[in-house]
């Protein structure tokens, strides 16, 4: 196993503000991607406060080698009140930017796409002036659901490629490249500010993560977030490589230099961190 190199470590942070912050979540049974994926970035977000809202359960459909949310357990029955929670704890908490992601369901109609027009459209109609940011699964190309959440308008639309092609088999067994790539061509023809990110360290060259920069320049994508994959469990993929500093830097300049708007690059970069700072001033 390979020793974490200092620019890979971080602190948890205050526990007191974790408490705090799983406190409000629970009361309303909520989860979210940070306590679920098991995010380094935990302690510092729930401390400022902010946290990206997983809805749907925390029980995932698919297998994704990186992933340690729970892929065993029976899936979680769609919770009607998690739209109007979910806006409630939004409105205590403050935020002007909220992230709204999910567990693959692939046994629901649409691969409940439903939930997350519901959830946009609850904290807009009770927080005035809030950013909604979603990042959401391929609905396996089912581009009917990814129109139901279009059409609730959300700010940002991101959806991860989460690696290079030719990791897919090993990373992402039951998704498709291509696929992921149409569904943000789909979000971006609908006039909606679009995103994505992937994850280094998996054994991957720095010609194929240029290549996806391209790509998703070309898919039309506005902004993409590059972190470092760390192991969250035994169970799930080993890293093959730490990246430096100085690789994530060249990666986010490659980027930029492609067209895209926004990179944001560096060992603990993730989709939803810092995300209502992406994309403003530069």
């Amino acid at each position: 196993m390979k020793r974490l190199p200092p620019w890979a470590k971080k602190r948890l942070g205050p526990a007191s503000s974790l408490h705090e912050m799983k406190s409000i979540l629970r009361k309303r049974n909520l989860h979210t991607v940070c306590e679920s994926a098991r995010c380094p970035n935990i302690g510092e977000c729930f401390s400022k406060p902010t946290a990206t809202f997983m809805i749907l359960g925390d029980v995932c459909t698919r297998t994704c080698g990186f992933c340690s949310i729970d892929k065993a357990a029976k899936p979680l029955l769609v919770d009607p009140d998690e739209p109007r929670n979910i806006a409630v704890t939004a409105l205590e908490l403050g935020l002007k930017h909220v992230v709204i992601t999910s567990v693959t369901r692939d046994d629901l109609p649409e691969g409940g796409a439903a939930q997350f027009a519901l959830t946009i459209k609850a904290i807009k109609d009770n927080i005035s002036g809030i950013l909604v940011e979603v990042l959401t699964p391929d609905f396996r190309g089912d581009f009917k659901a990814l129109s139901t959440v279009l059409e609730a308008r959300p700010d940002i639309f991101n959806h991860n490629l989460e690696t290079v092609p030719s990791l897919y088999p090993l990373v992402r067994p039951q998704a498709d490249y291509s696929t992921s790539l149409d569904v943000l061509r789909k979000a971006k023809a609908s006039g909606v500010m679009t995103k994505s990110g992937i994850m280094v360290g998996l054994g991957e060259t720095a010609g194929e993560v240029k290549m996806v920069l391209r790509d998703l320049f070309e898919a039309g994508c506005d902004a993409v977030t590059i972190g470092q994959y760390l192991r969250p469990t035994r169970a799930n993929l080993e890293v093959v490589e730490y990246v430096t500093p100085e690789v994530f830097k060249e990666y986010e300049e490659y980027g930029l230099k492609t067209g895209l708007k926004y990179v944001y690059s560096g060992p603990f970069v993730r989709s939803s961190y810092n995300a209502e700072k992406l994309i403003g001033p530069k």
